[in-house]
């Protein structure tokens, strides 16, 4: 079995190694997507440092700070509207404020509210709280 989504391989790595209580998890192979989305993470304190080691396919080695809940890959990629994250927000986060959609966009990769401010739609990636 193959898996050809790398951000869903990555996040649910990340997501099993915070359940079991690791205190580090190694994402490999990586993407810039992943590195977005890593760095958002870190940004919102839900992750701590991570490193990119060269190799094949390259690894990012991941600090976990425990203040994840859960995360995972949006399947399939929505399209979304920039008056339409509420309904996204309702289906994926436990509540209101908690929690972010991560957004690709024609301005890059950003949460949901970032998104939300600029006034601009894009493609749901994942999410995480």
């Amino acid at each position: 079995m193959t898996n050809n989504d790398l951000l869903a391989t990555a996040l649910s790595n990340i997501y099993n190694a915070e359940k079991i209580g690791k205190g580090f998890c190694i994402v490999r192979p990586v993407s810039n997507i992943i590195k977005k989305v890593l760095q958002l993470m870190k940004d919102k304190m839900y992750i701590g440092e991570f490193a990119f080691e060269e190799g094949r396919g390259g690894t990012y080695k991941i600090t976990l700070l425990g203040n994840l809940n859960k995360c995972g890959a949006i399947k399939p990629r929505y399209n979304v509207k920039k008056n339409e994250y509420e309904k996204f927000e309702k289906r994926y986060l436990p509540g209101k404020d908690f929690g972010f959609l991560v957004v690709s966009t024609s301005q890059g990769v950003m949460t949901h509210a970032e998104a939300k401010e600029k006034n601009i739609g894009g493609r749901l990636l994942m999410y995480f709280y």
